[in-house]
């Protein structure tokens, strides 16, 4: 397998994703700048977080139009995957490859903490190594981290199961007070319809090794790879 992770001017997680995918998953890896386009040689693209640009505008508002995300549409086309952490989840929703966006946390301060994850559909290429309602212990590390979408769109993402993650207590219950930032339905990550993007605002590099602080974050990477090898 081969993973590519992508450069934007701001981009900071690109070392730690680097580091887990190759140090400890034994994975081919290339950093890909974003003004690059050809993507035909990578199964798996990330895109990783960071303040893209600053951050100016929005999170993600002017990363969408680098060259490289008009590569990543046409790469997801032809049966690539991508995962968007942090930043990458903002970029994605930005460039319109997911929909919804990603608001100032509610209460209005930056948040670098652990949290609980419930998995709420174990049948995706990036959690086959779950089982679901599976509770995973990942931190995050935003300020622009609250997810919305319109009542229409949050039924719709209910309704086929695009609804990934959703932030809970340990136990696994979902309840607002655990909410972080604020997010619709206490939503931490979503997929498209075709099942083939994924973007969540907690950082599963961070959580890879138990000196660490949890290793939980390999079901995710780990789902990823046995994926595309069972369709190699």
């Amino acid at each position: 397998m081969r993973f590519g992770i992508v450069i934007f001017p701001g981009t900071w997680s690109d070392r730690d994703c680097y580091y887990v995918l190759d140090g400890i998953l034994g994975q081919r890896v290339d950093y890909i700048w974003h003004k690059d386009t050809d993507l035909s040689t990578y199964d798996c693209i990330v895109l990783p977080g960071g303040f893209s640009y600053g951050d100016y505008l929005r999170p993600g508002a002017i990363a969408q139009f680098s060259p490289i995300m008009a590569a990543v549409g046409r790469f997801t086309a032809t049966g690539g995957l991508v995962i968007g952490i942090c930043n990458g989840f903002q970029i994605l929703c930005e460039a319109g490859l997911l929909p919804g966006v990603l608001m100032r946390n509610d209460h209005l301060e930056y948040r670098c903490q652990w949290v609980d994850l419930r998995v709420e559909n174990a049948d995706t290429p990036f959690t086959s190594r779950c089982h679901e309602k599976q509770v995973l212990h990942i931190p995050i590390s935003h300020y622009e981290g609250s997810y919305y979408a319109d009542e229409a769109t949050l039924e719709e993402l209910e309704y086929n199961k695009q609804v990934i993650f959703r932030y809970c207590t340990p136990e696994g219950e979902v309840t607002t007070k655990i909410n972080p930032n604020g997010s619709s339905r206490n939503i931490a990550g979503i997929i498209n319809k075709e099942g083939s993007i994924l973007g969540m605002m907690p950082h599963p590099e961070r959580a890879c090794e138990g000196i660490l602080g949890g290793s939980d974050g390999n079901f995710l990477f780990e789902s990823i790879i046995h994926s595309l090898f069972t369709t190699v």
